[in-house]
């Protein structure tokens, strides 16, 4: 089944490539790998939310940061397309990077990332599972709670 096939399937659709935010490019291809830049949760150019995570109020609740994880590996998916012809060429997810800008005491990245990684298992099966980096950080660019960067192979 097509990779678009799927995404239909999940009810998303490939957004646009996100416009980088500073002096680089969103994805860069060398042999076989693309290497996509860190991707923000980005909706229709905008954060849909900002904070850090964490279970306390004021803050975005790991659940919902998990959700916008997807949101991130969705964005460099798309810049990985837009690079290489089509998400129908990957041939594997190798790795997942993963930031999550975390409250003082929060130890939940790996649950957060989870949410990049299920998307790219629904999307890609087999194919989607991949070598992953979950790391807490003080803060993200634009206060985004999440951002994540992907290498993939294609053939």
């Amino acid at each position: 089944m097509a990779v678009a096939d799927r995404l239909a399937e999940l009810g998303l659709e490939l957004p646009a490539v996100p416009q980088p935010a500073g002096a680089y490019v969103p994805a860069v291809v060398t042999g076989n790998l693309v290497f996509t830049a860190g991707q923000l949760p980005f909706v229709d150019g905008a954060l849909p939310e900002t904070g850090l995570v964490g279970e306390g109020d004021g803050q975005v609740a790991p659940t919902r940061a998990a959700d916008l994880a997807a949101l991130c590996a969705l964005n460099a998916l798309a810049a990985a397309a837009d690079a290489i012809g089509g998400l129908d060429r990957v041939s594997q997810i190798v790795k997942v990077t993963g930031f999550v800008a975390s409250a003082p005491g929060f130890t939940g990245q790996p649950g957060v990332l989870n949410g990049a990684s299920q998307l790219l298992g629904d999307l890609f099966g087999d194919e989607g599972r991949h070598a992953r980096s979950a790391v807490g950080v003080a803060a993200l660019p634009l206060g985004s709670p999440v951002e994540v960067e992907l290498v993939l192979e294609y053939r």
